[in-house]
């Protein structure tokens, strides 16, 4: 009896820079069935209650990928660098903070408190976030508060100085003391509200550059969780259903509704290659039983109501 021969699986490590999002064209359309496709990829990445969905080719030949010599190549890696830091913040938003429940901050400084640079505005939130563990301590209810943040501070943009700023979402308890916290000028404070993609418009607002020069990092606490769940998959998705999908053949929404239980489609991005076969799927889902109780305070008050930390 002959052993069963396995077949040998040829992923690219790089998959999101190698397929671009364009115009199906009759070249892409025909690559989507070239036989050497083994099959599908399946990546699913659970944060909160949004679940994203990465489907790509395998070969049973490797690819070979094009050495990229044109003069917007650098550009274009600029723009998937930051495409990915925006996808690793919003994932990061969504694993770790409540909508209608945790805070999202503005930081601004008064004529007398502007930073003299960058470095500065930065101290002066590491104080900020000092005062805040220091209250948490001093509040027996909130003595084991595991106090969690991530904020951006923006101070130049194309290379000029702008009058620093600092945005923050944080699970700080009472939203009062987060603002009376803020020695250095004016402070904000908002209830998180998500949308159908969770917090995608505010985590690509955070690390959005605006200019080539602009100064505009982020910060995570240490204690953030990383996306809780991934999973990957060679069967749940076949080189003539994922072709179909791309095409709009079939619909999306009802296969991947169908793949997901209790999660709704939302939306989902088709990317083609001009050097390797197949596509690229891009899909974005929310959880339809979501545990997250919906309370909205009437007139915006300032409840500092108690909170409990996750």
């Amino acid at each position: 009896m002959k052993n069963k021969q396995h077949k040998v699986k040829h992923v690219l490590a790089a998959y999101e820079d190698a397929f671009v999002e364009t115009e199906l064209t009759k070249m892409h359309e025909d690559s989507l069935l070239d036989r050497a496709i083994a099959g599908y990829r399946v990546k699913s990445i659970w944060c909160g209650s949004v679940l994203e969905v990465e489907a790509y080719p395998y070969w049973e030949i490797p690819q070979k990928k094009r050495v990229k010599t044109d003069k917007n190549s650098s550009k274009a890696q600029e723009k998937l660098n930051e495409k990915n830091r925006q996808k690793h913040v919003v994932r990061l938003l969504n694993t770790n903070f409540r909508p209608f429940h945790d805070l999202y901050m503005t930081y601004t400084y008064s004529d007398k408190h502007v930073p003299k640079d960058y470095e500065q505005a930065k101290k002066d939130m590491s104080n900020l976030i000092k005062r805040m563990k220091y209250w948490l301590k001093k509040q027996e209810k909130y003595a084991d508060f595991e106090l969690k943040y991530l904020y951006t501070t923006e101070h130049t943009r194309n290379g000029q100085k702008v009058r620093a700023h600092h945005h923050m979402v944080t699970n700080f308890p009472d939203r009062e003391v987060a603002e009376e916290l803020w020695n250095s000028g004016r402070a904000r404070s908002e209830r998180l509200v998500d949308d159908d993609l969770g917090f995608k418009k505010l985590g690509e607002y955070l690390v959005k550059e605006k200019g080539e020069k602009t100064r505009k990092g982020y910060t995570p606490s240490r204690n953030l969780d990383k996306h809780t769940k991934v999973t990957v998959s060679d069967t749940k998705l076949t080189r003539r259903r994922a072709a179909k999908i791309a095409t709009e053949e079939i619909g999306a929404q009802e296969i991947f509704e169908k793949m997901y239980k209790n999660y709704q489609f939302k939306q989902m991005n088709v990317s083609f290659s001009d050097y390797v076969s197949g596509a690229y799927l891009y899909v974005q889902m929310k959880r339809i039983d979501r545990s997250v109780k919906r309370k909205v305070n009437s007139g915006g008050d300032k409840d500092g109501e108690e909170g409990s930390s996750h």
